[in-house]
């Protein structure tokens, strides 16, 4: 009988090492004659710097050195995506700060000292004297004539103005025949910035070998790879003389993706005082340094028929920077936003506008979901718009508009082919598992008693798996996007799989044995998925964009089936059978015909690595490696539903139900994907209800702590309802696609719009996020005085 590892919900191996602390993450190493590093930050989030006195800090105990940004030679910190067609400016990004700080946070120098208690103490000693300037941090307004310029040589604090379309005569044609005859509507929609808040601040421990002039360095990244060739350029230091390790990671939901100045200066510092170095940020400076997500204003719309066929859909985006452009940036709200405003419908006219600005705000970056999360809300939105200006069902008017189902590819209008989808498949079950008619019953009994219930349905597809590397470099990003992996099976029986991308928290340490269990035969537990370290893996282009299980595991399945097809060749030589006469099952290769003749591929490896009796051309060893560059991005979709209830005394909304359907392709582990939908919907939730960066109009962050940020906890939510829907990637080895930001794709939309369902009897028609029970009550409060039911 076979077991088919693939698909059986396994525990995740990680997991005893995580849940019992028998791990190291970053801050946890200890290197002999180890000092401490500690940025000085400004106050400020614009001004001139006049002085810095350091000298009272040099002179404080424990202090091995102090430097500014005078001191440092290192060049500024690059932007990895340049977008091109949008009259791109990339400011300069020191790693100290010479003369200006652009935003509260900003570094200026550069204490460092024998513990990390002496060096904040020391670092509080650093006088530093500034000129204060005007600050500007709402992006719409940096934009306006005689706005503050967070760089001169960025007028208008415009970084870039890009702009995607299936055609502007099309779209303003079919804008202009909704309004004569049609329908249109239109929404000013604000994404508030967020704060990724990963469990484990970022960190870095540098120790350079002076003798050997090679340089490791331990890091909280998502892709070592990238890191170590952006840390290259920063240091001086060649990649073969230069090692990045990134240990055990706690979280980083794209926040530890870029390379930030403070690496930079962790390394440059162990290669000028000769001694290991580490830095690790406290979660205020989390709070103040590490990238933001989101901060979009936009101005959107969407024409339709009388009948709900949905003609046309544009946008302008004011997409908030930050006061530098930080490693993927720009792609966010251009190439990962613009370009999915069809989302899962047929709408044959679409435009984005998408406007990069600077503001004195700390930088924004890839926060799950990047840019797809925005796209989804404001279709999903306008759709909800739309069905209410016709008095229409907005499940129907979905059905209405889906794209049919497709297995091979389908052209959306603004110039991407989707893999496959069943979107109206994925509707349909899961308006039958929330009992989508009962509960509008159910509704109309609740509204006669004054009850504010609502339901808030989204049916999304997204764009993940980011590659192929032809269309990264026709879009500006600034390396490739395949991946590669090694396969190699030892004498004794045991796999080790190498890959280049690197894992960090999503499961794949479990996933990826999977699938290597599932092609070669080998027992899980035999089998070590080896990632993070630069010395130990091939080259990989990191783990971001759910692209890690499509991209590298592809890589995988691929290296796999070369050292099948190898080990196949071997049991046939000692078999002494034609190749084509074998047949493999479970481990084993077997002469057809006759099952008792077999040689195992523990037998085959032993045999090829001893090579005393090779087939006539074949090398010694068992193992293979593969790159694989994907000739198509994947597209999981799926519909999730929302039931909410809100106390019309205080505006606090009760979050009841939340369904999710979601199509991945073939699971490898089920356990798995609900875990990572999970955390999806709790984050994408979060932004809904009660996630917010608030800076005043100084530019100082109100929501520094966890005291003023309000992240989303367990009470808020009810125990989630999953299922799934199965059609495989048709350009995939194994037909799998991401899962790892869908939940966060379709939440915030589907709690918005059953908060705004909800409301409607009262004739609210938009609040602005988060709805928060305040927000809520006071729109309430001002329905009812204009006469709201």
């Amino acid at each position: 009988m076979t077991t088919r590892i693939f698909g059986s919900g396994i525990k995740r191996r990680e997991d005893p090492r995580l849940i019992t602390g028998q791990t190291r993450y970053t801050d946890d190493f200890q290197l002999p004659g180890m000092v401490y590093m500690v940025v000085v930050r400004s106050p400020h989030a614009h001004a001139r710097i006049t002085s810095i006195d350091i000298s009272a800090a040099k002179a404080s105990p424990g202090v091995v050195a102090v430097f500014t940004g005078q001191d440092v030679p290192l060049p500024g910190v690059p932007c990895a995506w340049l977008v091109p067609g949008s009259d791109l400016k990339t400011p300069a990004h020191p790693v100290l700060a010479k003369d200006t700080v652009r935003y509260v946070g900003d570094g200026v120098a550069i204490v460092i000292a024998t513990n990390r208690y002496l060096a904040q103490d020391a670092a509080d000693l650093v006088q530093v004297s500034y000129d204060v300037l005007p600050a500007v941090v709402n992006p719409e307004d940096a934009t306006k004539d005689g706005a503050p310029l967070v760089h001169d040589d960025v007028p208008n604090n415009i970084a870039f103005r890009w702009v995607a379309s299936s055609g502007d005569e099309g779209v303003d044609n079919a804008f202009n025949e909704a309004a004569a005859s049609g329908v249109v509507v239109q929404e000013r929609i604000v994404q508030q910035r967020l704060l990724p808040t990963a469990m484990e601040p970022r960190s870095a421990v540098a120790q350079w070998d002076q003798f050997a002039e090679e340089l490791t360095v331990y890091s909280t990244s998502q892709n070592p790879h990238i890191a170590r060739f952006i840390l290259s350029a920063l240091t001086g230091v060649p990649e073969h003389k230069l090692r990045v390790i990134a240990p055990e990671v706690g979280g980083g939901f794209g926040s530890k993706i870029p390379v930030y100045p403070d690496e930079a200066l962790t390394a440059w510092a162990s290669m000028k005082l000769g001694v290991p170095v580490k830095w690790t940020e406290t979660r205020s400076e989390n709070y103040q340094v590490t990238i933001h997500g989101r901060d979009h204003i936009e101005y959107v719309e969407m024409a339709a028929t009388n009948e709900g066929k949905i003609t046309g859909i544009r946008g302008k985006v004011y997409a908030g920077m930050g006061a530098y452009l930080s490693t993927a940036a720009p792609g966010i709200p251009t190439i990962l936003h613009g370009l999915m405003y069809s989302g899962a419908y047929t709408i044959p006219n679409i435009r984005c506008e998408s406007i990069g600005v600077m503001t004195n705000t700390a930088p924004v970056d890839a926060y799950r979901g990047a840019g797809r999360p925005e796209a989804t809300f404001l279709v999903e939105r306008l759709v909800d718009r739309l069905a209410a200006k016709l008095n229409m069902d907005p499940v129907e008017l979905r059905r209405k508009n889906l794209i049919p189902p497709f297995e091979n590819g389908h052209n959306v209008a603004i110039g991407l082919t989707y893999d496959s989808g069943n979107y109206e498949g994925a509707l349909n079950k899961l308006l039958s598992i929330v009992d989508y008619d009962g509960f509008r019953r159910e509704q109309a009994a609740a509204r006669q008693q004054g009850r504010l219930l609502g339901i808030g349905v989204t049916t999304y597809s997204e764009i993940c798996g980011l590659g192929p590397s032809q269309v990264a470099g026709a879009v500006g990003f600034q390396g490739g996007l395949w991946e590669s992996a090694i396969v190699r099976v030892s004498p004794a029986g045991k796999v080790q799989a190498m890959i280049g991308a690197s894992p960090h928290g999503q499961g794949e340490e479990t996933t990826f044995a999977q699938i290597i269990s599932d092609e070669l035969g080998f027992p899980v537990e035999d089998i070590e998925i080896v990632h993070g370290d630069t010395d130990r893996t091939p080259m990989g282009w990191g783990s971001y964009g759910s692209r890690t299980t499509p991209v590298s595991g592809a890589a995988l399945v691929l290296a796999a089936r070369k050292v099948k097809e190898k080990a196949r060749a071997m049991a046939a030589h000692l078999l002494e059978a034609s190749v084509d006469d074998i047949d493999y099952a479970d481990g084993k290769f077997m002469v057809r015909g006759s099952p008792d003749k077999f040689k195992t591929i523990q037998d085959a490896t032993l045999m090829a690595t001893l090579a005393w009796n090779l087939p006539a051309g074949m090398d010694p060893g068992m193992e293979a490696s593969q790159f694989y560059d994907p000739p198509n991005f994947a597209y999981p979709f799926g519909a999730h539903a929302a039931i909410v209830e809100i106390d019309p005394e205080t505006g606090t909304v009760a979050l009841q139900r939340y369904v999710a359907v979601d199509d991945c392709g073939p699971q490898i582990n089920p356990m798995i994907v609900e875990g990572q939908i999970h955390g999806g919907i709790v984050q994408g939730v979060g932004q809904a209800l009660c996630e917010g960066v608030v800076y005043d109009e100084n530019g100082q962050l109100l929501t520094g702590t966890m005291m003023d940020y309000a992240m989303p906890r367990a009470d808020m939510f009810p125990t989630f309802e999953l299922d799934s829907t199965v059609t495989p990637s048709p350009h995939h080895p194994i037909g799998v696609k991401g899962i790892g930001e869908t939940g966060t794709i379709a939440s915030t939309p589907t709690i918005y719009n059953a908060v705004m369902d909800a409301l409607r009897p009262l004739g609210i028609e938009q609040i602005e996020m988060p709805l928060t029970a305040p927000r809520v009550w006071k729109a309430i409060q001002d329905a009812r005085a204009k006469g709201g039911a």
